[in-house]
């Protein structure tokens, strides 16, 4: 069955293993996921992702990051989604959680953390937000 949001699946998985206290867990590789895994390694909410690529496929691997044996990642929403996108412009961006979370902007200069599209005075595509 084709998947019709390929980044709610992912962030799904990513809720579902930090619940199952999983150290590591595999999705499928498209672009745009590696652009958020980016940035959320960043900001420290995931430890590490690494790209596989088996015969005519390729997968993320993506290591999960606890703090005291919690998860690092307490919350994590799709926002904008393909029945309803939400689009925003670079002055109603909103920290996240008193500036714990981020927001991710997808915006014309690429994926990027909502405080850096704020900074740059861009706004975009409201993708999800994570604290």
């Amino acid at each position: 069955m084709a998947m019709s949001d390929p980044i709610a699946e992912m962030l799904t998985k990513i809720r579902n293993a930090q619940m199952a206290k999983h150290e590591e867990i595999t999705v499928r590789y498209s672009k745009i996921k590696e652009e958020i895994l980016k940035i959320l390694k960043n900001d420290g909410f995931i430890l590490d992702y690494k790209v596989l690529k088996v015969a005519n496929k390729s997968d993320l691997k993506i290591k999960l990051k606890y703090y005291n044996k919690k998860p690092v990642i307490s919350g994590i929403v799709r926002v904008s989604k393909p029945g309803r996108r939400i689009y925003v412009k670079a002055e109603e961006l909103q920290p996240v959680m008193n500036n714990r979370g981020v927001a991710i902007i997808s915006t014309s200069k690429g994926l990027m953390p909502g405080r850096k599209a704020k900074k740059l005075g861009i706004g975009g595509e409201y993708l999800l937000k994570v604290w």
